[in-house]
């Protein structure tokens, strides 16, 4: 870990561990939030070990803490971590070559680390930010999580500390720069309009499914075929 720290910039280091900061504290609000859900303490903490991913584990503790079935809450969750079939491929060589270094990146591949990995333009750190990021990640969000469950046995009610807020304000800090592109951002604004137009009809985690009809703003229009002149 000391030589892949080397490899980086100062700014680089500066800018990982701030957003190592941010993940711990979501992961502190996942805590909090699941054991005020109903769960056991060491739920949440058996997730964040084995699933490691946040959008999933908040999908399925708020979908069952609102009443949603376990299906609809494991469906939603698949769907979501979807796109790390896309990000494996795109990081694979950062991963190494080795089945166990590529077994370990699959589990440590996170959006944050594959968004600072990707914006290096040498190998080399590329592969150093993807397993410096992933790996401080992995702790943090577990310490953040034993802390939270802890914090929410004694304080009972997540909402009244705003620790509830703490997960959507991270996302949305991490997908505004993406927001810059149209297409992106009209995509975003028709599956968000779904998911608030269907929440008061529909059971808990089928709205968030059906958000997925933004996407098809992500459809390139049909180009136009030039008229050739008789």
């Amino acid at each position: 870990m000391r030589s892949i720290w080397r490899t980086l910039t100062p700014s680089l280091q500066r800018d990982m561990v701030a957003m190592a900061g941010a993940i711990a504290v979501i992961g502190l609000s996942f805590g909090a939030i699941a054991v005020a859900s109903g769960l056991d303490w060491w739920m949440p903490t058996v997730m964040s070990v084995l699933v490691f991913a946040g959008g999933s584990q908040f999908m399925v503790v708020g979908v069952v803490a609102a009443g949603g079935g376990l299906v609809a809450a494991v469906v939603g969750a698949l769907v979501l971590n979807a796109r790390h079939l896309p990000f494996g491929l795109a990081v694979g060589d950062m991963m190494g070559r080795g089945k166990v270094a590529r077994l370990v990146g699959a589990h440590l591949l996170i959006d944050e680390s594959v968004a600072f990995a990707m914006a290096q333009k040498d190998p080399a750190r590329a592969r150093a930010v993807f397993w410096f990021l992933g790996t401080t990640a992995f702790v943090v969000w577990n310490i953040g999580t034993i802390v939270g469950a802890a914090a929410g046995q004694v304080i009972g009610d997540s909402d009244a500390f705003g620790l509830d807020a703490a997960f959507p304000a991270g996302l949305l800090a991490l997908v505004l720069p993406a927001l810059k592109n149209t297409r992106t951002r009209n995509a975003a604004l028709l599956g968000a309009a779904v998911a608030v137009a269907t929440t008061p009809f529909l059971p808990a985690g089928v709205p968030v499914l059906l958000a997925l009809v933004g996407l098809v703003a992500l459809i390139p229009a049909p180009e136009k075929k030039e008229e050739v002149p008789a």
